[in-house]
């Protein structure tokens, strides 16, 4: 009992007012221990993002390095009010954002503590997604300009807090993925208005399979905006800060002319572009039944090897994207961030999303058990249950 009492005292819930270890059960405590670490997620710690401005240009730098940056609830709830302040601020004429450290701009949303949450029935998991969508609209919709410093692993909610802004600079150590199927996810954050609006069918290619563009690849295939070396990102932040009242025109000038000076594989050819081809016949179909069809029936090496690829993938998970592809093609961001949530609280309340997370991130097997296990299983009441209307609930931008 003193050993339990004393790593309760560790973490301070003794001065919970309604604990009381000698009368309450085990299972209550748990519940107390739960709740208290998805509170301590959600206030995060002060210097998880951080704010500066110099002379007329703002900086926010994602400070969680050892985490690759990955954006928890504390760090929306920072950056989202901040971000509006100084979209009104008319001192502040460009924002900047970027990663600390040298490996990660971010790598994704903080999915461990959504899933515990979620398995606790703890709203807080969609309150994550929710949270997280309104800050990608508020990137999608400022007139003021945004540049995002994709230097490093860039994935997810990485995505998210970058290609709805205006200018994307990519490094040769840039490495972009939406690997959600791989975990009974979706591409969200704003995937589905963006990645059908990439070339042909290079979207749809790059959500179900979850391929990972690499250096230059990123700006070849459209995600990237500028292409600059990672040992000139910080001249390049200078002289960007260096800008007085800097519109998109002063703007552009300066990023236009780092790219252009950048010599790092400039004569290397995009790696997709042997299979483009390929990619825009074989991936456009409205099922994934027919583009798994197509892949059997073209039988090359490539081929078999995405076919190879799907198919440990969520089943339920590249029914979801694909549909939300071909929606979000048509939508604007803001009703396609509304529909995402709803596939988000869809998730949540199914089984994949918790079974992913699990083979890949905590026990590391990488042997999911997905339900259901086949494409054949994913009946349409599945799919169609994920975009349902969520009521007093939906998420209106």
């Amino acid at each position: 009992m003193f050993q339990f009492r004393r790593k309760l005292m560790n973490i301070s819930i003794l001065y919970h007012p309604f604990l009381c270890v000698c009368s309450i059960s085990l299972q209550r405590v748990s519940a107390i221990l739960r709740q208290l670490r998805m509170s301590s997620t959600a206030a995060g710690s002060e210097d998880d993002a951080l704010f500066e401005k110099i002379n007329s240009t703002g900086i926010i730098t994602l400070n969680r390095p050892k985490a690759l940056n990955a954006l928890d609830l504390s760090m929306v709830k920072k950056i989202t009010p901040k971000l509006k302040e100084w979209c009104e601020d008319p001192s502040t004429s460009v924002v900047i954002i970027k990663g600390s450290g040298d490996k990660a701009f971010c790598a994704g949303g903080d999915i461990k503590a959504v899933t515990e949450a979620g398995k606790s029935g703890d709203p807080q998991a969609g309150d994550f997604f929710k949270n997280e969508y309104v800050l990608n609209y508020t990137i999608g919709t400022m007139k003021k300009p945004y540049i995002a410093f994709i230097h490093g692993i860039t994935m997810g909610g990485g995505v998210g807090l970058s290609v709805h802004g205006r200018y994307r600079v990519a490094t040769e150590k840039t490495l972009f993925a939406m690997p959600e199927t791989a975990i009974g996810l979706f591409p969200d954050v704003g995937g589905g208005y963006f990645l059908p609006r990439l070339d042909g069918k290079l979207g749809i290619y790059l959500a179900l399979t979850g391929y990972r563009l690499k250096g230059r690849d990123v700006l070849h295939a459209g995600v990237a905006t500028h292409f600059v070396e990672a040992q000139r990102l910080p001249e390049l932040e200078q002289e960007l800060c260096s800008l007085q009242s800097a519109q998109h025109a002063q703007v552009q000038e300066v990023l236009n002319k780092f790219h252009e000076q950048c010599t790092i594989d400039v004569d290397k050819p995009f790696s997709l572009a042997p299979h483009k081809q390929s990619i825009d016949r074989l991936f456009d179909a409205d099922t994934v039944e027919a583009i798994l069809q197509n892949l059997e029936q073209d039988g090359s090496e490539w081929a078999i090897k995405q076919l190879e690829t799907l198919k440990k993938m969520s089943p339920t998970s590249m029914k979801i994207t694909l549909r939300q592809l071909l929606e979000g093609g048509k939508l604007t961001l803001g009703n396609c961030l509304s529909m995402e949530y709803r596939i988000a609280e869809g998730c949540i309340r199914g089984h994949d999303f918790y079974e992913g997370v699990r083979a890949v991130l905590i026990d590391k097997d990488h042997t999911p058990k997905w339900s259901p296990a086949t494409i054949e299983g994913v009946g349409e009441n599945i799919v169609t249950g994920h975009f349902s209307p969520l009521g007093k609930q939906e998420l209106i931008l």
